[in-house]
């Protein structure tokens, strides 16, 4: 198992200190999705939904997230992205977001992808939520990574 290393010698969280390590290019793509009614999805995708445009205010949402996950996770590092971008594609019963962010830097950005797809589609459920309260956000992961000390990774899920 790999050496934990947001924990002190006495186990104690801690942030970790990147100062030592080269600047490389990286990113990370991380997805998930919200299902729902066949009505809030029509609503969405028609763009009449009670709210407004759905899917560009997650959009903003998302990106302005993604550049504040050190806000909102503790342990991350306040990092200086070069992109966000957040996507959206329709399924049959949900809409799947999408986020990649990349930076130049010391650190990955694998939380700020996560961060990113997480509020988009907590975004879509308050867009939507007067046509289903019951919509479900689900399967909120990391796709792949690039960069960093280890490399390129990608998810076989």
């Amino acid at each position: 198992m790999a050496e934990l290393t947001h924990l002190d010698d006495e186990g104690n969280a801690h942030m970790v200190d990147v100062g030592n390590k080269p600047e490389m290019r990286r990113s990370a793509i991380a997805g998930g999705r919200i299902r729902m009614s066949p009505q809030a999805m029509t609503a969405i995708r028609e763009g009449n939904a009670p709210k407004g445009d759905v899917l560009g205010t997650a959009r903003l949402a998302g990106i302005m997230a993604a550049k504040k996950t050190a806000e909102l996770i503790p342990l991350c590092h306040p990092l200086a992205i070069e992109a966000v971008e957040i996507d959206f594609t329709f399924g049959e019963s949900f809409v799947e977001a999408r986020c990649t962010a990349t930076l130049t830097g010391k650190t990955g950005v694998e939380m700020e992808a996560m961060t990113g797809t997480c509020v988009a589609l907590l975004t879509i459920y308050d867009m939507a939520k007067a046509l289903d309260k019951g919509m479900v956000v689900e399967e909120v992961r990391l796709l792949q990574k690039f960069g960093g000390k280890s490399g390129t990774w990608r998810s076989s899920r």
